[in-house]
């Protein structure tokens, strides 16, 4: 089983190469489309994330095949 401490050391040397890249990085534009680009893939994922909270609310499932009206 996966525990904290693993996605804890992952996140961190996540963040240190990223840093890392931004530090040694002499053009500031570089450095803000990556930002855009992981600011933009968080949304993505909060977007999804919400939908798929919305859809186990309303269902009590996940599972596509058992989800069979996705409207009113």
């Amino acid at each position: 089983m996966i525990s904290l401490t693993d996605f804890l050391i992952v996140s961190a040397g996540l963040f240190s190469l990223g840093l890392f890249m931004i530090v040694s990085k002499r053009n500031a534009i570089q450095i803000l489309i990556a930002l855009f680009a992981i600011v933009l893939a968080a949304a993505t994922t909060a977007v999804a994330l919400a939908i798929i909270l919305n859809v186990y609310r309303r269902y009590k499932t996940i599972d596509p095949a058992k989800v069979d009206k996705l409207r009113d």
